[in-house]
């Protein structure tokens, strides 16, 4: 099964979501390069569902792929689905532009991270796939959603994690999922849930 993205951190956590399974796990980083396809969904859903079915037909390998974001509620769920290609070069970047558009917004600033998966099956074809085609159906196998709530800390926090993590307030750990264990971050995010749902579905058919 390949895991569609390059990102080592999101690498490391779904790997780890679905550690025991008894499957053999590849990622784009094992691959030839692919072209990335554009992310032109307006949901984490349909980002997701666009990125399996690309790479499932780039590489004729069932592919699960996930699209993930950080949703503040003050700015009517900005970043979304733009979390990645947030104006800033770094992330401490898109920290402080963030913290600039919630000056002015009441505390406590609610937010969630969000984690759609899809997983497809390859379309049969007879000829090379092309960048850019879109020869031959994939089908859809499985599709999930994974959230957490939580808050957007006064000040950045923590060096764990990736991401947005070190601005992500968790209540009930008293701080945020950058100052956290990769394991206790695992254990209640967006992409453990998520992959922890479809590690449970794969499970049942094995």
């Amino acid at each position: 099964m390949l895991i569609a993205t390059t990102n080592a951190g999101k690498i490391r956590e779904i790997q780890r979501a679905l550690e025991g399974l008894k499957l053999r796990l590849t990622t784009l980083k094992d691959l030839p390069p692919v072209p990335e396809p554009d992310e032109t969904g307006s949901t984490f859903a349909e980002n997701a569902r666009l990125k399996a079915d690309y790479y499932a037909r780039a590489t004729g390998l069932p592919t699960v792929a996930e699209d993930s974001g950080l949703e503040i509620d003050a700015l009517g769920g900005r970043p979304g689905v733009q979390s990645a290609r947030y104006p800033g070069a770094t992330y401490p970047d898109k920290f402080a532009n963030l913290y600039r558009e919630l000056a002015d917004r009441r505390q406590p600033w609610s937010a969630r991270f969000v984690c759609s998966l899809a997983f497809v099956e390859p379309p049969t074809r007879d000829a090379l796939w092309r960048p850019g085609s879109d020869d031959g159906e994939t089908t859809l196998l499985y599709a999930t959603e994974g959230t957490v709530e939580g808050e957007i800390a006064p000040r950045p926090r923590g060096k764990h994690g990736f991401g947005y993590d070190p601005i992500f307030f968790y209540p009930p750990y008293k701080t945020t999922l950058g100052d956290v264990t990769d394991e206790k971050k695992l254990a209640v995010s967006h992409r453990g849930k998520a992959f922890a749902r479809l590690k449970h579905w794969l499970a049942l058919r094995s």
